[in-house]
């Protein structure tokens, strides 16, 4: 079923997705400061990429972590999951959109709290 459920996501907008989050990682990328948050936003679109079948597990940052957390959220990560709680409103409409849907509010939370998130 994820198999299915990937392969379907891909052609609903999952590459777009995944495209998208690469495109911020190399924006952040151009200067020296945005590295991190460009290699957070690399492992995110490749999450993007093929999402059923993982989770998410949040809070897993030290002091570090919990820094650059409140830079992102505060700079980038708001928009980031404003849009995906949006996106993923619009496919829970339907039934046949709500898994979909669901996968967008995953990537609500993660577009929040990159650092320290580990994906299983």
């Amino acid at each position: 079923m994820n198999l299915i459920g990937n392969i379907i996501w891909l052609l609903l907008g999952g590459i777009i997705a995944s495209i998208l989050w690469l495109l911020a990682g190399l924006i952040l990328c151009v200067t020296i400061i945005g590295i991190p948050f460009g290699v957070q936003c690399f492992k995110i679109s490749f999450f993007v990429l093929w999402p059923f079948g993982k989770e998410i597990e949040l809070g897993h940052f030290g002091a570090g972590g919990l820094i650059f957390n409140i830079i992102w959220l505060i700079v980038f990560g708001w928009e980031f999951a404003l849009t995906h709680l949006v996106i993923g409103a619009i496919f829970c409409i339907t039934i046949v959109g709500i898994p979909f849907g669901l996968q967008h509010f995953k990537f609500a939370q993660l577009g929040l709290i990159p650092f320290g998130a580990r994906i299983r």
